[in-house]
């Protein structure tokens, strides 16, 4: 099979591999027919995280379970699934308290040279971690792009919504206008149903997308006084705010413009955030969360909403790929001339 490899900064190559095969009880082989590329990727793309040579690629997929295991039994051969961002077993003390990030058996996807850029991957713990799509998402193409997207990102734009405490009529404040903080835009409109949702972004394209995902107001976060404005709309801060960049700066504007009592979610992978401003969290009693998403937790409520099409985050993909074009879509993606690519096994 071809799977994506990872060479050095900016040196990702489609390459031919052995196929993955069943090496536990509860494995499950699955074929790709669609995977994508995360922002978060950009962190080993760009050589900000340090790769070795040889690993491989992704962490959003779906497709059809070709094989399983002997001890599996929640999917069978011909299923065909979501797969979270990391595997998780299901019984574990955090999984059954929905924290299946935290599995005490979690892997992440690229380990034992098992990434989700590919034609197919070996699934552990497929029980815990795979999860059936509903009936007729499969055989409409804008669903199963909106169910590509609950492997990770709309999962953690929910998970980032869900834990700044954002209340129905409420008001919550979007800081990122990549495909996490668009995806958290259309759950606190859609989902949570939220008065006021605020983006906050640099591409005008982006928020232009945010408004129609729900957004009530949005700001260019290049602009002088951005959060003295927001300030003012919020009559004093917004209660609650989600922070989907990773950077110093967006940290910052999060910790200015939370309300006093208020939340702050960062779901923003944090590698460029190198000073944590204490003394305002502390003098305004604001709550700062930690929101890596067990994404495996909330698949099957969003996947009902993408199914009764109250949703549909695969607007955030602006640009579809055969996979053996996947370098492509990552400079795409680092020149930022693309949100979200999805990469589809099924076009050559």
């Amino acid at each position: 099979m071809k799977a994506t490899v990872y060479h050095g900064a900016r040196d990702v190559r489609l390459e031919r591999v052995p196929d993955p095969v069943i090496k536990e009880p509860a494995d499950a082989i699955v074929r790709v027919t669609r995977a994508a590329i995360c922002g978060s990727d950009l962190w080993f793309y760009r050589g900000v995280t340090q790769w070795e040579p040889g690993e491989r690629t992704g962490h959003e997929f779906i497709g059809i379970v070709e094989e399983t295991g002997s001890d599996v039994r929640t999917v069978k051969t011909g299923d065909y699934v979501i797969a979270p961002f990391v595997s998780s077993d299901g019984t574990c003390e955090y999984c059954r308290e929905n924290l299946q990030t935290s599995c005490v058996h979690m892997t992440n996807w690229g380990d034992d040279a098992n990434g989700g850029q590919a034609e197919a991957v070996r699934v552990p713990l497929a029980d815990g971690t795979l999860v059936k799509l509903t009936e007729g998402i499969a055989n409409d193409e804008r669903m199963l792009a909106s169910a590509l997207t609950l492997t990770d990102v709309m999962s953690t734009g929910h998970h980032g919504i869900v834990t700044a405490n954002t209340r129905t009529g409420g008001t919550v404040v979007v800081i990122g206008d990549g495909a996490v903080g668009l995806c958290a835009v259309l759950s606190a409109a859609r989902v949570l149903d939220a008065e006021t949702v605020i983006a906050v972004g640099h591409n005008e394209a982006r928020l232009s997308l945010a408004r129609e995902f729900g957004a009530t107001h949005t700001f260019n976060s290049h602009d002088d006084g951005v959060g003295e404005a927001i300030i003012e709309l919020t009559k004093g801060g917004s209660p609650s705010v989600v922070e989907a960049v990773g950077n110093q700066s967006s940290m910052e504007l999060g910790i200015e413009i939370a309300r006093p009592g208020g939340t702050i979610s960062f779901v923003g992978v944090p590698h460029n955030v190198k000073e944590l401003p204490l003394r305002p969290i502390f003098l305004k009693n604001v709550s700062l969360h930690g929101a890596l998403a067990p994404a495996r937790a909330y698949i099957p409520s969003l996947m009902q909403y993408v199914a009764d099409r109250s949703i549909d985050p695969s607007r955030v993909f602006d640009l579809r790929l055969p996979l053996d074009r996947v370098a492509e879509g990552y400079a795409a993606m680092d020149e930022r001339r693309a949100i979200k690519v999805l990469l589809d096994t099924d076009v050559h």
